[in-house]
């Protein structure tokens, strides 16, 4: 009986340093064809932002680039298996938390030790109700707080665009970089990925 759970005891260890191997080699290994595309994708989706913001909107005097944009493509370039990075997360998150910071901002005074910390945890309770949790929605919340006067003054067309606008622009530039090779697929298990690659083979 001893010897036996001694068995099971070393199996469990041996196990578990396998894993933790495969964790360790996973996360230090350099895939430099991964790294190229991830570079590219977040390359071309924020210069596409950029660009539309700085050839078109300032004689709108709207705003397209927000930082928020840079920590969300991170993720939908960088950790494209996460599930925080699936559409229903990026563009719902990023929606839920621009709809909540404009709301607290328009209903509560402007003191900023309220305004600013409900906007963001409400944000996060919000998407993890709805399934929707993307951490740069954090920040998209609070820029609707303690944004300059001009994203202040865009009211709700604040979720519209940038949010709303500057997430389709990055989606669409992610389905297309992060399908270029067998070895990317976003989003994880989905027909909309199936379609991509079928394209693609047919090229």
């Amino acid at each position: 009986m001893k010897h036996t759970k001694r068995k099971k005891i070393s199996q469990n260890i041996k196990r578990n340093a396998r894993i933790s191997r495969y964790v360790i080699y996973r996360e230090t290994s350099i895939d430099f064809k991964e790294q190229f595309w991830s570079f590219i994708g977040a390359f071309v989706g924020i210069s596409i932002i950029a660009f539309l913001q700085s050839s078109y909107l300032p004689r709108l005097e709207n705003i397209l680039l927000i930082g928020t944009f840079g920590a969300s493509s991170v993720l939908i370039f960088g950790a494209i298996q996460s599930p925080l990075t699936q559409p229903r997360n990026f563009i719902c998150g990023q929606i839920i938390s621009g709809l909540i910071g404009v709301t607290v901002f328009k209903c509560l005074p402007e003191i900023i030790w309220i305004t600013a910390p409900l906007a963001v945890a409400t944000s996060i309770v919000v998407m993890q109700i709805t399934k929707t949790l993307h951490p740069p929605g954090g920040a998209t919340a609070l820029i609707a707080v303690i944004g300059t006067e001009k994203i202040k003054a865009l009211g709700y067309f604040y979720v519209i665009s940038p949010v709303m606008s500057g997430t389709i622009i990055l989606f669409i530039t992610a389905l297309v970089f992060n399908n270029m090779t067998k070895h990317r697929k976003y989003p994880t298990n989905s027909r909309l990925t199936r379609i991509f690659k079928r394209r693609e083979d047919n090229f």
